[in-house]
């Protein structure tokens, strides 16, 4: 969960690596380093607690000159974010300059051993454990280089890593590992680039390749680049070609990416749906299901495995696939799955979804779910990326890169993906007469241009934000489909405004949470016209009668409701299915409007991290 960036060529370092840590700085913010090996032979070496311009401010102008260098943001996990525990990490000698995304489990056994031999740590870290290691195995032995005892080092390490590692003794070298956290090699002109994702590469080059677990790589400005796993068996490099554009990873005139990425949404499900959704052909296109169909028509169940956000996509996915394709379906948050001894086997299906397809817990999932038999389906944002490459097949939701923290463009992608995989299953099982499926086509179709509608409501949800930024809680409510837009809702409150907010089925109200409700309690409910209705008119009233402020999503020309709400929020018309991908809009608006009126890092927001590549 930290940003990592590298460069090798002729170039000056420092600005490459300082642009590449804002574009990743998504990922972590507690501290952010940079070294950078001078034609003079000499690392300079500066780090700083806080974010990327907190370390600008601190080297007061001074700036490294060198052709060599790396950089890191950290979201802290061994250690409190300080100066001391900030990346770069340097060797005992100060001859090794070493970043690191993950968690070295192993570190204090290792770290014992260490202190044993002589070395001093001043760090909490499990990162310099690891420097300090590839500094004894390299000094141990007069035959190993920088690439080799990097390789033998990597062999006694238990846990999760991306690394960079430079050396001041060879200056024309940068070497590079990976496991269970992600790490690209972009291939310029006699130059190379590194980073924990594509975003700082694009400017400079399109060719890149992914480095797969247990890789050790070499980028060397006089042999090129050379990759070894751990064991030491040679892999020949494959270079892909990204097909990402320059302007996804700007704001393009917006104050926040989340702003920015709210506002995509009509365009990031249209690019979901196209290509698969054919209503001239009365036909849905899902080459993962499709090169798979008599699994999928003999699957006996589902089970969707996901953390966050994509957890939530997960349970409105269950309503889907059951409603729509007749099958079992279990939701499983993957970090508890994965810890379980569960009952899952040939002829299970497995659902995995991630917005960046690195998540640590998810990707653990998969693996257990494939050691037993089961066929995996990842849904993902990132191309390349760990669970694409770890799944039997799948399906890209083609958002375009996710820069806040927060996902909104993401999470209605996913949706996207999950009603086209429901819909197309459906009527491979049968489950789903012709008239039924031609009107769940058509009715998919429009969604982008209904949620481009909700765009229009944004002034109107401003002014509610307006009125409810001080509340110290909020409750979100809603029945069926829209019970995990609930839980959503809540998500979206609370990790970018600090106010703390809680989702709920809407009949469960009453099993404690009314408890909650007075006068200052905003209640914020999704009442639209579906099979719940009436039901969640009960509930509303229940609010209403102990002082409670109802805030209800509802659909366009709803007059009930609004006559007794506080505040209303008119949505267009769908199936009860898609309603998921409009009423989450208001409320993603909703929670960035307050942040930004209690003056929040709404792209940042404190203590999180874009990726979570972690456990």
């Amino acid at each position: 969960m930290c940003g990592i960036v590298g460069y090798l060529g002729e170039k000056e370092a420092f600005p490459l690596l300082i642009k590449g840590l804002k574009r990743l700085e998504y990922r972590g913010y507690d501290s952010a380093g940079i070294a950078v090996l001078g034609d003079d032979g000499k690392l300079q070496h500066h780090r700083r607690k806080g974010k990327v311009d907190d370390l600008l401010a601190h080297m007061e102008g001074r700036v490294p000159s060198g052709s060599l260098g790396i950089g890191h943001t950290r979201w802290a996990t061994h250690g409190p974010p300080n100066d001391v525990n900030a990346h770069p990490h340097l060797s005992g000698d100060g001859q090794l300059a070493l970043i690191h995304n993950g968690i070295i489990e192993n570190y204090h056994a290792l770290k014992e051993t260490l202190v044993a031999r002589g070395h001093t740590f001043y760090s909490d870290t499990d990162t310099e454990v690891l420097v300090h290691l590839i500094e004894e195995i390299l000094k141990s032995s007069e035959d190993l280089d920088l690439f080799e005892a990097t390789r033998v080092a990597l062999n006694e390490v238990v846990g999760a890593y991306a690394i960079a590692v430079v050396d001041v003794a060879r200056p024309g070298e940068l070497i590079l590992a990976r496991k269970s956290s992600p790490l690209v090699i972009g291939i310029g002109d006699g130059e190379f680039f590194v980073a924990s994702d594509a975003t700082p590469i694009i400017e400079y080059t399109k060719n890149v390749v992914y480095l797969e677990d247990e890789e050790v790589a070499k980028v060397s400005l006089s042999s090129g680049l050379k990759i070894r796993t751990i064991k030491n068996h040679r892999v020949t490099p494959v270079i892909t070609e990204l097909e990402m554009a320059m302007e996804s990873i700007e704001k393009g005139g917006y104050e926040h990416f989340m702003l920015k990425e709210i506002h995509e949404q009509p365009r990031s499900i249209a690019d979901c749906l196209r290509g698969r959704l054919r209503l001239g052909h009365g036909a849905i296109r899902m080459a993962g299901i499709d090169d798979h169909q008599q699994m999928w028509t003999d699957a006996q169940r589902l089970i969707i495995v996901a953390c966050g956000t994509s957890w939530h996509a997960g349970l409105i996915a269950e309503y889907m696939f059951e409603d729509f394709a007749r099958i079992p379906v279990e939701v499983e948050y993957a970090s508890e799955f994965r810890y379980r001894n569960p009952v899952i086997g040939e002829g299970d299906i497995l659902i995995a979804i991630s917005q960046s397809g690195e998540t640590a817990d998810t990707l653990a999932a998969i693996r257990m779910a494939k050691e037993k038999g089961a066929h995996v389906f990842g849904i993902c944002n990132v191309v390349g990326s760990s669970i694409s490459r770890e799944s039997h097949s799948g399906a890209y939701t083609h958002a375009g890169p996710e820069i806040g923290v927060a996902s909104t463009k993401a999470f209605t992608a996913q949706l996207a993906v999950l009603a086209l995989c429901a819909i197309r299953v459906g009527r491979l099982r049968g489950a789903l007469d012709e008239q039924r499926f031609n009107r769940l086509m058509v009715d998919l179709s429009g969604i982008p241009e209904k949620v481009e509608a909700l765009m229009q409501l944004e002034p109107e949800i401003e002014k509610i934000a307006e009125e409810f930024k001080n509340a110290p809680n909020a409750l979100f409510l809603g029945r069926g489909y829209n019970f995990p837009v609930a839980l959503e809702g809540a998500l979206k409150l609370k990790e970018i405004s600090y106010i703390h907010a809680e989702g709920y089925p809407a009949a469960e109200m009453k099993h404690g949470p009314i408890a909650l409700i007075d006068e200052n309690m905003p209640v914020f409910i999704v009442a639209t016209k579906d099979a719940h209705y009436d039901k969640v008119v009960s509930n509303i009233q229940e609010v209403k009668a102990r002082g409670g402020k109802v805030i209800a999503i509802v659909t366009a020309g709803d007059s009930e409701v609004k006559s007794m709400a506080d505040k209303t929020i008119e949505v267009h018309r769908a199936d009860d299915a898609f309603v998921p991908l409009l009423s989450t809009i208001p409320f993603q608006l909703l929670s960035y409007h307050i942040a930004v009126k209690l003056e929040r890092n709404v792209d940042q927001p404190r203590n999180l991290a874009k990726s979570v590549t972690v456990e």
